[in-house]
């Protein structure tokens, strides 16, 4: 079911104006896995009118005011990517192509779009409904944060955006709480999950240091980012607050985590599972492609690689849908008359975390002292991959599918950790779910550079190389490993970068051409070793190339064998 996005369309439905407009920087497509589409349903099946306007032109009224002015609050998100990732590469150079915009050209989606839209609306709505923040540029951006495209330490999103709160993390529970709580008359700034600026502070919260501390030392702001990382989890986490100037930005705790009871019934609203025709008859949205066909089994990700997001906006608990659920909706992809018999992907962040979690975790909250994986995948873990192994046997056994894919990628390290199965998921990932090739991540092999990403060590990687090939032989097919690297990471050399290069041929045996240069995305550990040119964790001074010619010369090591 699409939700309103033209006047015509309130019109029919009878609506005078929406209770809540929300309003992103990717076209409008009705999928899971579109995040201002799952926040809209969830709406919507509580009884709230929602609107969606996606990428409104932000230099005129015409969009912004096509739906009026909702009688609850606005809801602003850039969309599915920060939205500088969106638009400009690792070396700073503008996107061409947007897959998440109808006809794919890139330039329909403002830099900074949040702030954007939010001004846009404040230009043409005086004195409007509360404005409130969400999505991942949202939740990276909450507290002051290194930003990469401006070379500077940006102040929290929510003073740039002068909305009124921002909501944090994966926002189901927080957003239909404050639509509640505003239709009520209610006060919203005690509900979790948010964050809000105020001249008081709450008691009890933990004191950050100030933007003028972090924006003019270094050593501030790593100790900002400590006790900031440290405090997102549901089950231990004590809110926060930083001053500005004569205010505060406050953080309240996180929400729980959705059980896997409620991830199901999000996945059981009626998607249509295309682009809104608003904006299909602008051209094809390249993503879709993609998503269509594939299936989210879990969300959540407990691998805290530094240079990544997913853990701190999703979160660090992974949870599991059901069996049953995950098996409805391969049913129901399957029974669409333009399905060629393929599920694309089944996973999440990580395709091998589904089905299980460390019982301590889910009970008294995650360790501040070590991390799941790293340095070794930890005890307490227990990798069981049987759930996943028996979900794969019963989606491939579904009338109509004629293929399963795993696309998501796995962490080996995971695998191999898991004694009683890594046999039985090996084999059943390459005879029925992969096609000709795997991908896996392991961004690098020198021991320091692994050590500053919070990555496996090499070894790990040769021993998942050889069950690999031997599983392949078994099978009588011709397999292949593809292979994810990162270069000029934080601590990254170009000879490491000859170092890496050496490795792949002697021991891969292959020639890397899956190199991305690193991108320092706000709230990272890795950006705030960009930044700094500290190793947070020891304090050291670390190496950090910042010329963009001698980052794209540490790539061509690889991908163009020069010296």
């Amino acid at each position: 079911m699409f939700l309103p996005t033209t006047s015509a369309e309130l019109k029919k439905l009878g609506w005078d104006k929406p209770d809540i407009i929300l309003v992103t920087g990717d076209a409008y497509i009705d999928s899971p896995y579109i995040g201002v589409s799952v926040i809209g349903h969830v709406l919507s099946e509580a009884g709230f009118r929602v609107g969606i306007i996606a990428q409104p032109d932000w230099q005129s009224k015409t969009d912004i005011c096509r739906l009026g002015e909702p009688k609850l609050f606005w809801g602003i998100t850039g969309g599915c990517m920060d939205s500088m990732v969106a638009n400009y590469t690792a070396t700073k150079k503008k996107r061409l192509r947007d897959d998440l915009t109808a006809g794919g050209k890139n330039n329909r989606r403002p830099d900074r779009a949040s702030v954007v839209y939010a001004n846009l609306i404040r230009r043409y709505f005086k004195e409007t409904k509360p404005l409130i923040l969400g999505g991942v540029e949202a939740s990276l951006r909450r507290v002051a944060h290194y930003d990469y495209w401006s070379e500077s330490i940006r102040r929290s999103i929510l003073f740039d955006a002068r909305a009124d709160i921002l909501v944090y993390g994966m926002a189901e529970k927080a957003i239909l709480e404050i639509a509640r709580k505003l239709q009520n008359g209610g006060d919203i700034k005690d509900i979790k999950g948010i964050c809000y600026i105020s001249s008081e502070i709450p008691a009890d919260y933990i004191v950050l240091p100030s933007y003028e501390e972090v924006s003019a030392d270094k050593k501030s702001l790593i100790r900002m980012f400590d006790i900031f990382y440290q405090n997102n989890d549901s089950l231990t986490a004590q809110g926060l607050f930083q001053k500005y100037g004569s205010r505060y930005l406050i953080q309240n705790p996180p929400q729980p985590c959705l059980t896997s009871e409620e991830l199901d019934k999000i996945y059981a609203f009626d998607f249509t599972l295309d682009v809104h025709p608003f904006y299909r008859k602008q051209g094809i949205v390249k993503a879709m492609d993609t998503i269509k066909f594939s299936i989210t089994s879990h969300r959540g990700c407990y691998g805290e690689c530094n240079f990544c997001s997913i853990g701190l906006h999703e979160g660090k608990t992974v949870i599991s849908r059901s069996e049953k659920s995950i098996i409805k909706e391969a049913r129901n992809l399957a029974a669409l008359p333009d399905f060629k018999g393929y599920l694309l992907d089944v996973g999440g962040s990580t395709a091998n975390m589904y089905g299980f979690e460390c019982q301590k975790k889910q009970t008294k909250g995650a360790c501040k002292n070590k991390r799941c994986l790293y340095p070794e995948v930890c005890s307490g873990l227990k990798a069981n991959h049987s759930r996943q192994i028996n979900l794969l046997k019963e989606l491939r056994n579904i009338k109509g599918i004629k293929k399963v894919f795993v696309a998501s990628g796995i962490r080996y390290d995971l695998l191999l950790s898991d004694n009683k199965h890594c046999t039985g998921y090996m084999q059943e990932l390459i005879q029925h779910h992969i096609s000709g090739q795997l991908k896996v991540a392991p961004e690098h092999v020198a021991p320091n550079i692994l050590r500053l990403m919070g990555k496996p060590q090499a070894q790990l990687l040769l021993d998942f190389k050889q069950v690999f090939e031997k599983f392949s032989k078994l099978s009588g097919q011709k397999q292949f490993l593809t292979y994810y690297f990162i270069a000029a990471h934080p601590g990254c050399t170009e000879e490491n970068m000859r170092e890496l290069k050496s490795f792949a041929g002697r021991k891969l045996k292959t020639n890397p051409r899956q190199v991305q240069i690193f991108t320092p995305l706000p709230s990272t550990y890795s950006a705030l070793m960009y930044f700094t040119q500290t190793d947070p964790f020891s304090e050291k001074k670390i190496f950090v190339e910042k010329m963009m010619n001698r980052k794209q010369r540490q790539k061509d090591i690889i991908t163009r064998k020069i010296n």
